[in-house]
């Protein structure tokens, strides 16, 4: 399979159109466009039934300490963990091509609804609903895509991997709400080809240039 992306090129930066956050003089941070990147996929393996299509990212820092605090910056040498940015899943098996903010056009409070989504696609929640779950203006159910936006005082800079899989199966057994966790379990077993690439962002000047 290959899977090639219009709004970013492979191993390259990550627009602020389609991140969440962006750098801001004053906060360090404001929010950004929010539009899910256009997708496209060829070369599928015969017998496949649908696809899913996932972005994580893998260097969200495994502890809060140092996160977003002032004089402190978030060492690379910290060990890193999973964050997922987008699950969505049912994709029918005729569809090569996920159009520029077909998905998400704009930040929503509280999170967009789901896991009902466009031509009989489901998608789970992202992991920015345990991010702003202590938030009473954000807290939600955060379904589908949100974007980029990583610590803007982390010593590296944050790949974001967006992965389409082909499925041996139509649809993955969920019922309601589920998230990128499940779905990496659901898909094993069925999984007959993939493809990802990776857009790179930070939200640190010193990083940023």
């Amino acid at each position: 399979m290959k899977l090639t992306s219009e709004s970013f090129t492979d191993q390259g930066k990550i627009p602020e159109r389609y991140a969440f956050g962006k750098i801001d003089g004053q906060n360090h941070v404001a929010l950004a466009g929010n539009v899910n990147p256009q997708l496209s996929w060829s070369d599928a393996p015969a017998g496949t039934q649908s696809f899913v299509v996932i972005c994580h990212d893998p260097d969200v820092p495994s502890k809060p300490d140092d996160v977003n605090q002032e004089g402190r910056e978030i060492p690379d040498t910290l060990p890193r963990v999973d964050f997922y940015h987008w699950v969505l899943i049912d994709v029918p098996a005729t569809t090569t091509e996920i159009a520029e903010g077909s998905y998400s056009d704009g930040i929503t409070p509280r999170g967009k609804a789901g896991p009902l989504a466009l031509d009989g696609t489901r998608q789970g929640v992202n992991d920015y609903t345990a991010w702003f779950a202590a938030d009473r203006d954000m807290n939600g159910d955060y379904f589908g895509y949100d974007g980029p936006c990583p610590p803007w005082n982390d010593s590296i800079p944050h790949r974001y991997i967006f992965t389409v899989y082909a499925l041996d199966i139509a649809e993955l057994p969920f019922e309601g709400r589920f998230t990128g966790a499940d779905a990496m379990k659901a898909m094993q077993g069925h999984i007959l080809g993939q493809a990802s690439i990776t857009g790179l962002y930070t939200l640190n000047p010193r990083l940023a240039g």
